[in-house]
Formats: C-alpha cells, sequence, structure tokens
C-alpha cells in the first residue's frame, strides 16, 4: 500500500535531512576538544530537550492521528484543543526543540550547524502538509483561520 504522502507532497531535499550528524559530530567534538560548552549550558540544553519530549507526548495524547506520514483517514477531525490550540504543527515545534538543542545537550557547538538545517526542513515539510490537509480535511480551512500561526506563536 503507498501512503497518500508519496502522492501528494513533496518532499524536502535530501541535504537538509543530516539531523543523525548531532549525534556524529559531538562524538568527535568529544574526542578532539572542538567545544568548551559549560556546564550549565549543557545541563539546560537536556532540560529543554527534555520538554521537548514531554511536549510531544502531549501532542500525541491530543491527537491520536499525529504521525510523521500525512494522510487523511476517514473518521478523523479537526484538532483544535491543547497545543493545536496554539499553533497547527505542535509536534513539529516539540522536534525542533529536540533537534535544535541536542547538540548542546550532547556539548558541542560544531553539532548545531547541522541541526539548523532542520528549520527548512521542517517548514518545506509543513508547508507540504498543510496542502494536504487544507484539501482533504473537512474543517482544516476553518482551522487556519481560527489558528494562525503553523509552528512558532506570533511568528510563523
Amino acid at each position: 500500500m503507498q501512503h497518500k504522502e508519496k502522492e501528494t507532497t513533496k518532499k524536502p531535499p535530501a541535504f537538509l535531512n543530516l539531523f543523525f550528524l548531532c549525534f556524529v559530530i559531538p562524538g568527535l567534538d568529544f574526542r578532539f576538544h572542538w567545544s568548551a560548552v559549560p556546564i550549565w549550558l549543557v545541563i539546560s540544553a537536556n532540560a529543554i530537550v527534555f520538554l521537548g519530549y514531554i511536549f510531544i507526548v502531549l501532542v500525541f495524547k491530543e491527537n491520536s492521528y499525529a504521525a510523521t506520514i500525512i494522510q487523511v483517514e476517514k473518521e478523523q477531525r479537526v484538532i483544535t484543543t491543547g497545543p493545536y490550540a496554539i499553533v497547527r504543527h505542535p509536534m513539529y515545534l516539540g522536534l525542533l526543540l529536540l533537534i535544535l538543542f541536542t547538540p548542546l545537550a550532547l556539548g558541542s557547538y560544531w553539532a548545531v550547524i547541522p541541526a539548523l538545517l532542520s528549520i527548512p526542513m521542517n517548514v518545506f515539510r509543513i508547508l507540504g502538509e498543510e496542502e494536504v490537509l487544507l484539501r482533504d480535511l473537512a474543517g482544516y480551512k476553518d482551522y487556519c483561520l481560527k489558528t494562525r500561526y503553523r509552528l512558532i506563536p506570533l511568528i510563523w
């Protein structure tokens, strides 16, 4: 069975999907002593990564249809409560917290560089998903008018 995503959404360019480097570079960074990240920043970044995980769990609790594959099910409805009352794509907000702060949590400034590529990758993905949701999910257009921000409140 082929997922609708393959048929209906554009994939981000492959070079933007370098998340694995957020784990490889900190290992090299530790080995060769490239960064001197203060312990308070490492601890703070770990707390933010943990909050990102908790936020994603709350998103899944609120919306059982949340997934990395975009497809609209027959009985699916628009979720407007919980984190969905604030932004239209809260799972990606939690994911960005995870990705952007993982390098610092692992003690590497250099790994922040590939982590920053997750921003355009997620923007690209959100725009593609919204095309599908606007077309296939009843009530999504009204939800977009009510919940203006896609990812970050008061920004985008």
